[in-house]
Formats: C-alpha cells, structure tokens, sequence
C-alpha cells in the first residue's frame, strides 16, 4: 500500500468532532437521561408506589429493559468472537461497533437491575448474603464476567489504534491526548506485542462465547424455574438466545447506517456488508421465529386451563395488539424486506434493523407481563388497578432514560474513539493487495 493510501484511511477513521446534527443529538439523549435522573429521584424519594408494579405485576418495563440489554449485548459475541475465530474477515468494520454496544448495553443491564431493586442500598447484600442456589446470583456472576471480557474485548484490539492517534495529537484536545497517552502510551507497534494482543484476544473470543450464551440462558431460567404458565418451558433457554441474536444484529444494522451516514465512511461500510448483515438477519429471525412457534404451539396444543388464559390473553385479549406488532414488526416484515436483494440496500436494511430493535423490545416487554397477570390462583378481592399494568410516566422515564444513556455511550465513544478499526483495515487492505 502507499503511504498516501494508508494516511487516507487514517484521516478517514480518525474519530471526528461532533456537528451540528451531532450536538443537537448529544443534547436530546442527554434530556432525557436528565428525565429519567429526576423520576428516579422521585422513587428514591417516594419508593416504589410512583410505579404501577403491585402484588401480582411485581416485575415491569425495568425487568423488560434489563432482558431487553442483556439480549442486544449478546451481539458482542456474535460480531467480534464467532465471525473472528470463523476467520470472516468482512466482518472487520463491524467489530467495533458491535462491542460498543455490547459494553454499553450490559452496563445498563446492571444499572436498571438497582432500580427495579427500590433501594440501591440492597444491592450489597447481594455479594454479602447471596445463595449460589438462586439463579440471581448466577446471572450477577456470569454478567460481571461478560461485561469484563467485553472490554478486555474492546480495548486490546484498539491498542494499535490508540498510538496512531498519539501520533495525530494535533487533531486531539488536551484532555483526549492526556487520554489517549494514559489508555495507550506503553503501545509501540513491537512484533512481540502483536503477538501477545493477537493471542489474548482469540482466547477472550473462546471464553465469551460460552460465558455469552450462559448470560442468556440463566436470565431465562430467572422467569423458567417459577412454575408460572408462560414461564414454565424447557424451551426458554434457546429461545432467548435466538432472540438475543437477533436483536442485536438489528442493532448493528441501525449503527452501521447511522455512522455510514453522518461520518461519510461508504468505502469502508459499504453495500457488502449491509447484504452480509441483511442475511444473517433473515437467518436468525427465521431461528427465532421457528422458536416463537414452538414455544406457543405447544401448550395451545394441551391447552390447560393456566396456560389457556395467558395465551388467549396474548393472541386475541388484552395484549393481542402489542403481541401481533411484535411478532409482525421483529420478524416477519424483516424477513419479508430482507430476503430480496434490494431490500438489504443501505436505506432499507436500516429500516429493517428498526423494526427488530422495536419489535424486539416489545416482545421483552411481553415475557414479562402478561404471566404476572395470569396466576395460577385466580385474582379476587383486589383493587382494579391490580387487574392491569400501565407503566407511570416515571417508569417510562426511567426505562427511557436507561435506554438514551446507553445511545449516549455509543455517541461518546465514537466521537473520542475510531468507530472502525485502523489498524485492521490497514493491515486488511495490504493482505489484500498482497494476495
């Protein structure tokens, strides 16, 4: 490669400053995180009572959010450790974008678990007095775990990154530059630290993946070892993890659009790999549809008197409407878009990850609910409200601010960080041209 060439990618990559756009989008997430700072204070303040969460609907929108971040982070996993060590090398631009928003969205996975708690000052007591029989404290393990892998992840592959901007440091501030000195000065470009980083990282991608698919499976044995019709499936662990799948791969479609669009990166995100995305998409919502099939089919099938008015309540009751937007929007019209040609365009496969994102909140949303509301004992001589969840506006906040604080991670790190490797593309487009 000529220097010239490699000096391009390095002033195409190099993080930029925000816009226009950008800082108008800075300020929006961080209002409603302010939002959501001051309806947590409300509930710091006046307990769990500002919420709608009563006897029976006990777990809400938090529990939905939190299912719905430790799903989206397993694309983390899928993106960086199974495409590596499958050595798809089309999957470098990507890889970054993805553990992003893997670390992002299993922080906040964390945080919301405190709020829906009541009292954050609990939350010791979990390390203090937890039972290894309970299922929480295995999901509090196996979450720490990945969350330290992911940025292990994160960071090992940027070291390279990290002297190049050192070398830029008059396009760095002060402060970036005291940053990137303090993240990466010991960095010197040696063969023997290649090679270290090189094997550090394939034996994170081994570990992640088995710690990923433990995350999911024991986050569906919280809601799998309560005997509760519409809980009580052998089929939960499979089947959060292909929904996880999918949620995440329709996150990293949404992301690669956006930072194509606004950082004007069309030579190195390019219509490939949003076709490479758009089919692994329709695969995993093929995967995860065959699962919602199998996981209704069956107990319809029996139909016991438990089960009959959980899933009449879902196909034709009183949350017939979101289910039916769910399955619709998280599945099948992805599907529908993304199984031609044409349809895993830029434009169109952005609008398709939106509809799985959406979709796929919704369908968290109705994991939880919906069974809370349908005991084994029917409900009698409670108020109404008992009868019915309708989140307060505090909880709508907070679960909104959780969520805008996680896109303000992602926005932040790819204002101080490349977004898309350097170093790889480098290396990648010399191999290339080698071959």
């Amino acid at each position: 490669m000529e220097k010239l060439a490699e000096q391009k990618i390095i002033e195409d990559l190099l993080p930029q400053k925000f816009g226009k756009q950008g800082t108008i989008w800075v300020i929006c997430l961080l209002a409603v995180c302010a939002l959501g700072a001051f309806a947590y204070g409300r509930q710091l303040y006046y307990g769990l009572e500002v919420t709608a969460m009563r006897d029976y609907v006990s777990w809400g929108i938090y529990i939905s959010n939190f299912v719905f971040f430790v799903a989206i982070s397993l694309v983390g996993s899928l993106i960086t450790a199974v495409l590596r060590l499958t050595d798809v090398n089309w999957s470098t631009p990507l890889t970054r974008i993805a553990e992003i928003i893997a670390v992002s969205a299993i922080c906040f996975a964390g945080l919301i678990i405190i709020v829906d708690m009541g009292r954050p000052d609990r939350f010791y007591n979990l390390f203090l007095h937890g039972r290894l029989q309970s299922p929480i404290i295995w999901d509090v393990i196996v979450i720490t775990t990945y969350l330290f892998i992911s940025i292990l992840l994160l960071y090992f592959p940027l070291l390279p990154d990290l002297k190049i901007m050192i070398e830029h440091k008059e396009r760095n501030g002060k402060w970036l530059q005291k940053l990137y000195v303090f993240l990466g000065s010991f960095w010197k470009n040696k063969p023997e630290q290649f090679h270290i980083s090189e094997k550090a990282i394939n034996i994170l991608s081994i570990s992640i993946i088995p710690v990923a698919f433990a995350i999911h499976t024991v986050t569906s044995w919280l809601f799998a070892t309560t005997y509760r019709p519409g809980w009580d499936s052998t089929n939960f662990g499979a089947y959060f993890i292909s929904g996880a799948f999918l949620v995440g791969s329709g996150a990293v479609l949404i992301a690669m659009y956006v930072f194509r669009t606004h950082y004007k990166l069309e030579k190195y995100i390019t219509d490939s790999h949003f076709d490479k995305m758009g089919k692994v998409v329709v695969l995993l919502a093929l995967i995860y549809l065959y699962f919602n099939v199998n996981e209704f089919l069956v107990p319809a099938f029996k139909m016991k008197k438990s089960e009959e008015e959980h899933l009449m309540g879902l196909f034709t009751g009183e949350f017939a409407a979101i289910f039916w937007f769910a399955i619709s929007t998280a599945m099948i019209i992805p599907i529908c878009i993304l199984l031609f040609k044409k349809g895993r365009r830029p434009k169109a496969a952005f609008v398709a990850g939106i509809l799985v994102v959406v979709g796929s909140w919704f369908k968290r949303y109705l994991i939880v609910t919906p069974t809370l509301l349908h005991p084994f004992l029917p409900m009698s001589n409670v108020p109404e409200s008992y009868r019915h969840y309708i989140p307060t506006w505090e909880e709508w906040a907070i679960a909104g601010g959780s969520l805008a604080g996680a896109l303000l991670i992602v926005t932040i790190f790819a204002r101080i960080f490349p977004i898309i490797p350097i170093h790889e593309t480098i290396t990648e487009i010399e191999s290339n041209e080698k071959a």
